[in-house]
């Protein structure tokens, strides 16, 4: 044992965002501090194998995104008793030492949305981020947008479909959209990030279509009014109270419709971001209020990144999303606008592991059994 704090750097994952997560990962395993943890890179492949990747192998590998290396040993994560993981492989042999804590890079579906985080409870991890009720929360966007609402968050009007009513009746989810909604509107898989499946509609004649590729992603869809409006960002850092960042505001290039996939993650030029954003030093303090308002509202712990759009006309911030697990790859929104803020990559996520461990140690504290 050489003392470090062993930490498992979790990535892939089984969603549409596999590829985000891959990046992330690899921002993450470049920034560790080697001289305080010691690195387990755990991946899951899009099969939804768990395997231990050797960090030497990763060390080798000088690219954007992390590898899964097929031949890597499955492994199975286990309670070790002590508050700990012990990682054994699936051929039968014996554990190879331990894990300290999890430090989850994987994004969308089964990944953020509390069933990984469901999983590392039942093991009694450690691990980085919101726990079950939060990450599920937060992945939904139609929840996340009642519960923002209950809290006093302005919230843009919009309406869910479930794909069986899409299915049944198309026309009639058409026309109750047209009664509440003015046109462009946005189509948005509930429970997926990185804007995947997510399309402007500016023509009612194209609404089904954008449903029907929404649909692919998952199984309730958001139809939400288009506002002529700036896309605002804020990173929350858990803490009594919550450090919350200045705020950074996205661009797209005008060769794309809206904040895409590809604008995020393919096209270099995609967008450009004005961190901290131009903002009246009024408006500044009011959407970082509204942000650090969610994370406490919605159950959040470790961090966050909270969207808002912000009205050209009215001025009016509306909360877009909360993301439990945003983005982390070199050119993620999250560890920049804590960077700007004063926090540097390396510390942002020493930080975060010890607030995992300071979680982890809280809720073990707690007694599991009644005394009458």
């Amino acid at each position: 044992m050489n003392g470090k704090i062993r930490v498992a750097v979790l990535y892939g994952g089984k969603s549409g965002e596999h590829e985000v997560s891959l990046k992330s990962g690899a921002s993450v395993v470049r920034h560790l501090d080697r001289d305080r943890f010691e690195l387990i890179p755990v991946s899951i492949d899009k099969q939804g194998r768990w395997q231990r990747q050797d960090p030497k192998r990763l060390a080798e590998w000088n690219a954007e995104s992390l590898p899964i290396h097929a031949d890597a040993p499955e492994i199975r994560l286990s309670a070790d008793g002590t508050g700990g993981l012990q990682v054994a492989a699936l051929d039968g042999t014996a554990a190879d030492g331990g894990i300290d804590v999890v430090f989850p890079v994987i994004h969308g579906p089964l990944c953020e949305d509390g069933a990984v985080q469901g999983l590392l409870e039942l093991s009694g991890a450690a691990y980085v981020g919101s726990g079950v009720l939060a990450s599920a929360i937060g992945m939904h966007k139609d929840i996340a947008k009642r519960l923002a609402a209950l809290a006093g968050l302005p919230v843009a009007p919009y309406v869910t479909v479930a794909r069986r009513e899409f299915q049944r009746d198309p026309a009639a989810v058409g026309t109750a959209a047209q009664a509440k909604l003015t046109l462009p509107v946005f189509i948005k898989p509930c429970n997926m990030g990185s804007s995947v499946g997510v399309h402007k509609v500016k023509r009612w004649e194209d609404l089904d279509a954008a449903l029907v590729d929404a649909f692919r992603y998952d199984t309730r869809v958001l139809i939400e009014q288009g506002i002529d409006a700036r896309e605002v960002e804020v990173a929350v850092l858990d803490g009594d109270p919550p450090f919350v960042s200045v705020a950074s505001e996205l661009n797209a290039h005008p060769k794309h419709e809206f904040y895409s996939y590809e604008a995020k993650y393919i096209d270099q030029d995609g967008a450009t971001v004005d961190l901290p954003a131009k903002l009246q030093p009024a408006q500044m303090e009011r959407v970082r209020e509204l942000a650090k308002t969610a994370f406490l509202a919605l159950e959040c712990s470790g961090l966050a990144r909270v969207d808002f759009f912000l009205d050209r006309q009215s001025g009016e911030f509306y909360f877009n999303e909360i993301n439990t697990l945003p983005g982390f790859t070199a050119i993620s929104m999250y560890p920049k606008m804590m960077e700007a803020s004063g926090m540097a990559y390396r510390d942002l996520i020493t930080r975060l592991i010890e607030l995992a461990l300071e979680r982890h140690a809280e809720r073990a504290a707690l007694k599991t059994d009644y005394d009458s």
